[in-house]
């Protein structure tokens, strides 16, 4: 038996939803551009231009394709993160532009970043997304040594940010990230799952986030998750953008030495052995600099 699809043409895109859903308040929000519809989150996201300003549109409420839950928990999980994107508000961080209910579902709006996702999973996937020309995590990884440390610093700033506020990041990885190639400037995206401390680990094995960027802990039902979590979170990020991912050897590493062994520090399976804080971690880290 054939599964029923609906199919919806807004302005420029098309797209399939596994149910009917009304989206006759979109329009207000200006001319569609682009769709966001290969998310696992549950969330079908937009790109709208309107009178010369460009937004992007978060919606829970509908289910895509590759979304499997209940409609109802990705709406909770948006108005819930709402105040999370007010409290750890920062340049580096898209900005939350207006929020609301729709009858059926949760909105919210961000101004719009010309940058490109750097996990960009619905157009590049698996070895695709490492060695194809046209994907962005590809064209990251031939910028210079010199354009990655300085996005990276974007994004130790912004977590140490999130420390500052006693927030924790879950769920942070390249998806995460934003890229605009022509301004080098880099911005974070959906902290929608990030958490006030103390905080724990409450679903175990497959608490959120990439086994790229977990911590030990972050397999374990009942650990911590906090800022020395982060710390190895921070570490992991800088294996993927500037060395082999997981593979932690010196032999992928591009940068100096000096900065391996602060990244190597940071990524240590026990606890006590890393930086205990992500501003420990970002003042080992500018100490060695480009050495």
């Amino acid at each position: 038996m054939s599964e029923k699809y609906y199919t919806y043409e807004i302005d420029a895109v098309t797209f399939q939803l596994q149910e009917a859903c009304d989206f006759t308040w979109l329009r207000k929000l200006g001319k569609v551009f682009k769709v966001f519809d290969q998310q696992d989150s549950g969330n079908l996201s937009f790109g709208v231009e309107k009178e010369g300003q460009k937004y992007f549109v978060k919606f829970a409420g509908a289910k895509p394709l590759t979304y499997d839950g209940n409609p109802q928990d990705a709406i909770t999980r948006l108005i819930e993160a709402i105040p999370l994107y007010k409290d750890l508000r920062y340049e580096a961080l898209i900005t939350l532009v207006s929020h609301f209910e729709v009858g059926s579902g949760y909105v919210a709006v961000f101004d719009w970043f010309e940058g490109e996702c750097l996990h960009s999973h619905w157009l590049f996937t698996g070895e695709a997304k490492l060695s194809h020309p046209e994907s962005p995590f590809y064209r990251y990884k031939q910028l210079s040594v010199k354009k990655r440390l300085a996005s990276l610093d974007v994004i130790f700033s912004f977590h140490e940010h999130v420390e500052l506020q006693d927030y924790v990041a879950v769920d942070f990885y390249d998806g995460s990230i934003l890229y605009n190639f022509t301004s080098d400037e880099t911005r974070i995206c959906d902290i929608d799952i990030y958490r006030l401390k103390p905080t724990v680990n409450d679903v175990g094995e497959n608490f959120w986030g990439s086994t790229r960027f977990k911590s030990p802990e972050e397999f374990i039902l009942g650990a911590p998750i906090d800022e020395v979590t982060n710390v190895f979170n921070m570490g992991a990020t800088a294996f993927v953008l500037l060395g082999g991912a997981t593979d932690r050897s010196f032999a992928k590493w591009e940068a100096s030495q000096a900065l391996y062994d602060v990244a190597l520090r940071a990524v240590c399976p026990e606890r006590e052995q890393r930086y205990r804080n992500v501003a420990e971690f970002i003042l080992a880290w500018d100490k060695v600099g480009l050495v």
